[in-house]
């Protein structure tokens, strides 16, 4: 008796697609599954450079670093969305209804993490924090020493009041100095109830400064009044720095781009993650069929 042989499944499937429909309709379905998996990757490689990016973004520590990242996730957004575009019509027959599902899924998705990640994207280019940090760094840096060296050069003048000069001078180059200190935690601190603290503080030290200078000029001095308008002019436009700095920390835009990266964006990153690796997997598991 002659053995039964048992035909493997591949060659059954592909007899079952020629009886079925013919070369042209298998060689058609094989394209479009090829060309499905092949955007499908495509689809995961773009949204892993859009998220890139838009971390780079977060991260940067210049405003032209900024501005360029967030680009470049923006066009890895568009191509994100080109591709499940084009997929989309790929996947509406009944046979791919799993793979449908999980398309329509990651759009969802994709929706939520790109409002988000425009809100992030938004706040990043305005570097708020690193500009008052800049400022912290340079213009304030530049009006402090300018008072100092105004005021330090009045003891030399003053042998009647010396002692008192010294002390008015070191009192109110000290104070100015805390303020500068205290703009560091300002520009780092992301809740307004610990800056308006460390606001109170600078005012504070600010009287203090102002109150040492009406204090020499009450000596009545006239060898002290070229120093003293010196240090009265450097106080006011380091004044005006300040607010400019604590203005800019407030805006907080470096803060609050990358606690929304770290705190919600994340989850949604991953949400979509999961959905493209599913997606890709459903795909490479599929076989090919006209349907019928």
């Amino acid at each position: 008796m002659t053995p039964i042989r048992r035909i493997p499944t591949a060659v059954a499937l592909s007899l079952g697609l020629l009886a079925a429909g013919g070369c042209g309709d298998v060689n058609a379905a094989l394209q479009q599954l090829s060309e499905a998996r092949r955007i499908s990757a495509d689809l995961a490689v773009q949204f892993t450079r859009s998220a890139d990016a838009a971390n780079r973004a977060v991260m940067a520590d210049t405003d032209e670093q900024s501005v360029a990242f967030a680009h470049e996730a923006e066009q890895a957004t568009q191509a994100v969305q080109m591709d499940v575009s084009t997929l989309k019509p790929m996947l509406g027959g009944s046979h791919y209804a799993t793979e449908a599902r999980l398309l329509q899924e990651f759009e969802e998705r994709f929706a939520k993490y790109h409002e988000l990640d425009l809100t992030i994207l938004g706040l990043a280019v305005e570097n708020t924090n690193l500009k008052a940090q800049r400022l912290s760094f340079g213009a304030a840096q530049t009006e402090v020493d300018a008072f100092q060296h105004a005021l330090e050069s009045l003891a030399p003048q003053s042998p009647p009041d010396a002692v008192r000069v010294e002390a008015l001078v070191a009192g109110a180059v000290a104070s100015v100095r805390e303020i500068q200190v205290l703009q560091a935690p300002h520009i780092a601190e992301a809740g307004d109830a610990a800056m308006a603290r460390i606001e109170q503080r600078m005012t504070t030290e600010q009287s203090a400064a102002r109150n040492a200078l009406a204090k020499l000029a009450s000596l009545n001095r006239p060898t002290l009044r070229p120093q003293l308008a010196a240090a009265t002019a450097a106080l006011d436009r380091f004044t005006a720095v300040n607010s400019q700095i604590l203005a800019l920390s407030h805006r907080n835009t470096n803060v609050r781009s990358l606690a929304l990266s770290l705190d919600q964006k994340r989850p949604l990153t991953t949400a979509c993650e999961e959905t493209l690796r599913a997606l890709q997997d459903a795909l490479a598991k599929r076989g090919v069929t006209t349907g019928k």
